[in-house]
């Protein structure tokens, strides 16, 4: 007779019925303990809590120290792309720094040969962007430099490219910049090449308008806008940007400044205009004699301008008269 044997399976399956429910039991458990409103529960669910989970510790020191590996390896990430970017950047402004020795040399070699006198008034004072208005209705930034730098109002301000507005309001140690873009701001212009004068009024927006344009039709997208130097506020020839056709079938510019980057902005420092008040002090060109007319309208002009001794002839003879006539009554009183 084949004896009975009782397979491991038999023990085993019994075993982990009992293991689970025992699990369902403890959790059941501590939902209903952690569900119990009682101050005698919560005491004991704060012992619970200071003796369990400290000793817990070493379970969790190896998912933490993964973690912080993770995050190692990230930040390594990160620098390593950091680093060659600046790498990048090094290398461009090498060859910046290389073109822009050379355009100076030659620069200085051209102002040799033409014999240029650069005015020394003509400088500039760099100061750092501090804050913006924050508001959509006026257009301004702050700068750390005032009047201890010199700094004056209506003094033109620019990004190193273009220009971005005037001084206006000055601080002992802050100045204030409109930019060109504020509602308040009106800068007269010119449009090269045609040469058109106008005026640029800001309007809030990203694209000024250009009004009082001399003759529009002599303006094309694409041309070179400066500053005219009318009203002696700005230096003229200061770049301004480019005419653009806005949606709204206005001629605008397109200003060459970068106003969301404004980080650094120079101050540049206008002299004053001295007026004119001796019109003697001035050069006028030498004065010469009239060249006599030989034509024949001149002829015919003096000809007929020989009457007039007879017309001077005939007041004497009146006037003689006139000092005759007391002589008659003197010769019946006689």
């Amino acid at each position: 007779m084949a004896r009975n044997r009782t397979a491991p399976e038999d023990y085993s399956r019994p075993l982990r019925r009992l293991l689970v429910w025992l699990a369902v039991l403890v959790l059941f458990a501590l939902f209903i303990l952690w569900r119990i409103d009682s101050p005698r529960v919560e005491r004991f669910r704060a012992a619970l809590i200071d003796a369990v989970v400290p000793n817990f510790d070493w379970a969790m020191k190896p998912v933490t120290m993964v973690a912080g590996m993770v995050d190692d390896f990230q930040s390594y990430t990160r620098i390593y792309e950091q680093n060659q970017e600046l790498k990048r950047e090094l290398q461009q402004m090498k060859a910046w720094k290389e073109a822009a020795l050379q355009l100076e040399q030659k620069n200085a070699r051209l102002l040799d040969l033409n014999k240029v006198r650069l005015d020394p008034k003509l400088t500039h004072v760099t100061g750092v962007v501090m804050a913006d208005s924050g508001s959509p209705f006026r257009q301004s930034v702050l700068l750390n430099v005032g009047a201890r730098d010199g700094i004056r109002d209506g003094w033109a301000t620019m990004d190193g490219i273009g220009l971005v507005g005037r001084i206006s309001g000055v601080g002992e140690r802050t100045s204030r910049v409109i930019l060109v873009t504020d509602s308040n701001s009106r800068i007269p212009v010119t449009i090269q090449p045609s040469g058109q004068k106008a005026l640029l009024s800001g309007d809030n927006s990203p694209l000024p308008p250009l009004e009082f344009i001399e003759d529009s039709d002599e303006v094309r997208p694409g041309d070179r806008v400066v500053t005219s130097g009318d009203g002696g506020v700005f230096p003229a020839g200061l770049l301004v940007g480019q005419v653009a056709l806005g949606t709204d079938k206005r001629l605008r510019v397109v200003l060459a400044a970068d106003y969301q980057r404004l980080e650094f902005l120079r101050v540049l420092r206008s002299h004053d205009l001295q007026p004119i008040t001796d019109p003697g002090s001035l050069v006028a060109p030498p004065a010469t004699a009239p060249t006599p007319d030989t034509s024949t309208a001149a002829a015919e002009a003096a000809a007929g301008a020989q009457p007039a001794p007879a017309e001077s002839g005939s007041v004497e003879e009146v006037g003689s008269g006139a000092a005759e006539g007391p002589a008659e009554p003197e010769a019946g009183d006689g």
